[in-house]
């Protein structure tokens, strides 16, 4: 079997190798970098906001845990493991289907309207107040707000 690189393929190859040396590189500076920040801070707790437990999750996730075993300095590969399982979780956890429960909220003015009819007016009961809030134009189901 006859194989010849072609000159492109050649060039191909070099520029390839070029990228990967520039990518060790900055790989290996990024590491030496997290263990100068690592030595510097000492045994005591990162603490990490949900914004950065999200991006390392994700992050994470893409490598793999074996690999996190190796590279991860900062928290344990279960624990990345874990920020993504939570994140699944909460994506997925379908609370945009959800119906409201409960009675509608009333409007304010309503609320206002039926403790003012109930301080100027101390001998009507609830229907009464109800019934007057009708007369106004208030739907009856609307006006289910209790006076105190």
């Amino acid at each position: 079997m006859n194989f010849v690189l072609q000159p492109w393929q050649l060039l191909l190859l070099i520029l390839a190798s070029w990228v990967n040396r520039q990518q060790q590189g900055i790989i290996e500076y990024l590491r030496i970098e997290n263990q100068v920040l690592r030595e510097s801070h000492g045994r005591k707790r990162i603490k990490l906001n949900d914004d950065q437990r999200r991006r390392l999750a994700v992050k994470g996730k893409i490598l793999g845990r074996k690999i996190l075993g190796e590279i991860a300095t900062i928290v344990r590969p279960d624990t990345i493991m874990r920020w993504h399982r939570l994140l699944v979780a909460q994506k997925w956890d379908y609370s945009h289907r959800r119906k409201k429960v409960g009675r509608p909220p009333v409007s304010q003015a309503i609320v206002g309207l039926a403790l003012r009819m109930a301080r100027e007016n101390p001998t009507w009961g609830y229907d009464r107040i109800q019934g007057a809030l009708a007369n106004l134009g208030v739907p009856p189901e609307n006006s289910n707000a209790q006076p105190s």
